[in-house]
């Protein structure tokens, strides 16, 4: 059974929604997908991905967008990279990682960047054996909604 990287589309969004479920519920987080396919239909212009496909059913998918880095230029960030349980260990993984760096090739970005869960140690053992250097140095930092309004609608910033 041949495995298929193409370029993923609007057809594609349902499959892909279910997918991104999926790793949401890997990653201990199940009610933390707030997006839908309604949503990521109207997006579609702010990222892209591909999907990994075996007998017209997606194996796995890697979501990207560009970024700019006052450092670097030009980059990629690779927002999500997911096989689906039963597909792992046939390097699906590193046939959609090795598309997403092709990607970020061919635009020229001077840097691919994306986060790993601190305790995945297969996924952290994976990006080392390609090449990725991690850091420990760099602390996430986010604001969900509720917090971006909150902080623009403050009387006051609070001092630091």
């Amino acid at each position: 059974m041949a495995v298929t990287i193409r370029k993923g589309g609007k057809k594609d969004l349902a499959a892909l929604m279910k997918l991104v479920r999926e790793l949401a519920a890997f990653e201990k987080m199940p009610d933390a997908v707030r997006n839908s396919v309604a949503q990521a239909e109207k997006d579609m212009g702010l990222f892209g991905f591909f999907v990994a496909e075996e007998n017209g059913g997606i194996a796995g998918y890697a979501l990207y967008f560009f970024t700019y880095s006052t450092w670097v230029g030009k980059s990629l960030y690779l927002d999500d990279l997911y096989v689906r349980p039963e597909f792992r260990g046939r390097g699906i993984g590193s046939m959609l990682l090795r598309r997403v760096c092709r990607l970020a090739e061919e635009e020229n970005c001077k840097r691919m960047r994306w986060q790993v869960l601190r305790w995945n140690s297969d996924a952290i053992a994976f990006y080392k054996r390609h090449g990725a250097l991690i850091s420990d140095e760099w602390l996430n930092c986010d604001f969900d909604w509720e917090s971006i309004r909150q902080f623009t609608h403050a009387k006051k910033p609070q001092a630091l």
